[in-house]
């Protein structure tokens, strides 16, 4: 993600700071899609219910009326598309003016088309025909609304694997016994160096890679390797930051800290794959990029030829306007990153995490899953489930 990497001589311990500014922006996400949520409830149920119920139309009719009605949707689509909105259109029309259109563009030219028409609609409908007089701002409204959900699931979905990147760091340990001048000073962990001699007492966390010197223990590493059962280390072996000591004392000479651990690594990759996209990603990117300009041919080609075969001008323009309504696609906005959120956070949740961004949507080709350690899919504690007696012994007999 940006701002993520750790840099050299820096310690994992940062991470933090990127995971907190992914949290405050999916808060951020989050608020803006309840309050275009809150503002467009009542403009759909304006609009759309008085086609869905004769009773709810009656009721628009005789207790505020059209014209009323229409003002009200005009007064909260307008705060939907000027407040939570404005986002799509300071990035999605400078996108298109440059002719790298987006989705931003797309949500932008949709939303704009359809608040444009109905404002003429409600405040010039003599410009209109008849038939044509008709609003859809709720449309705008929801546009807007729902591609605001799609970004919230997806930095939520971001979020939730920010927390697992939070746990990696907590495996770290924070101080160290360094041996430093003919004594033993315990330093923070960004203030180890290579080369420096450290001491580690049973039970506690191994503060950086390195190679042990003297003394025997053995190594929980299930954090690393996911062996269950602690690996044994002598002089000569090699330790692992963020792995736990768990019965001698020994003493290691550091060969990698900071951003060189293999913690801080795992860390990094994660980080990484969680600002990679998706290839479907970029599959909608780059159909988003050549449907935005079709779009606009296919509303001036049906202007055209209804200027030439139509009534006239008025509903020719009406036409092309209806395409460019009907043309942004808000499944495409919503269906990656609603797909991204429940993989990505269900797979966090259960200790998952994804190395490279593909690796998510390749899952669904997977047939065969190859484990190599021992011991990864079971606890180590061997239970007895069944017991099948061969023929002359007794199951009691063969129990004893």
């Amino acid at each position: 993600g940006q701002g993520g990497a750790i840099r050299p001589g820096e310690d994992a311990t940062v991470l933090p700071d990127a995971t907190d500014r992914k949290a405050d922006e999916a808060a951020g996400l989050r608020r803006l899609a309840l309050v275009a949520g809150l503002l467009t409830l009542p403009v759909f149920v304006l609009e759309m219910g008085s086609h869905m119920s004769m009773a709810v139309h009656m009721w628009v009719m005789d207790t505020l009326g059209m014209e009323t009605s229409r003002l009200i949707q005009f007064a909260l689509t307008t705060l939907v598309l000027a407040g939570p909105g404005r986002r799509f259109y300071t990035k999605g029309f400078p996108a298109l003016f440059r002719g790298q259109p987006d989705m931003n563009s797309l949500v932008a030219l949709g939303s704009a088309a359809a608040w444009g028409y109905s404002v003429v609609a409600t405040f010039a409908p003599q410009v209109l025909p008849v038939e044509a007089q008709v609003v859809y701002f709720e449309a705008a409204a929801v546009i807007v609304t729902l591609i605001l959900v799609g970004r919230f699931m997806e930095a939520r979905a971001k979020g939730r694997t920010g927390e697992a990147i939070r746990r990696l760091v907590g495996l770290q340990a924070r101080t160290a016994r360094v041996e430093r001048d003919g004594a033993v000073a315990e330093l923070p962990i960004e203030d180890i160096r290579v080369g420096d001699v450290i001491q580690v007492r049973p039970g506690e966390k191994i503060a950086v890679d390195g190679l042990v010197l003297s003394g025997s223990t053995y190594v929980d590493e299930s954090m690393i390797t996911g062996e269950p059962v602690p690996a044994a280390k002598g002089e000569g072996a090699r330790v692992v930051g963020g792995t736990v000591n768990r019965t001698g004392a020994i003493r290691f000479r550091a060969e990698k800290v900071g951003a060189d651990t293999m913690l801080a690594q795992i860390i990094r990759m994660v980080e990484q794959a969680q600002g990679a996209k998706l290839p479907i990603q970029g599959l909608v990117d780059r159909i988003t990029a050549w449907f935005v300009p079709a779009v606009i041919l296919v509303a001036l080609a049906t202007v055209g030829v209804w200027l030439a075969f139509g009534p006239g001008l008025t509903q020719a323009l009406v036409a092309g306007v209806a395409v460019l309504i009907i043309a942004c696609p808000c499944a495409m906005g919503l269906a990656t990153p609603t797909s991204i959120m429940v993989g990505s956070g269900q797979a966090a949740e259960l200790g998952v995490l994804f190395r490279k961004g593909d690796a998510l949507q390749s899952l669904q080709e997977a047939r065969i899953v190859a484990f190599d350690k021992t011991g990864t899919l079971t606890a180590g504690r061997p239970e007895l489930t069944d017991l099948i007696a061969a023929e002359g012994f007794d199951e009691a007999e063969a129990l004893r």
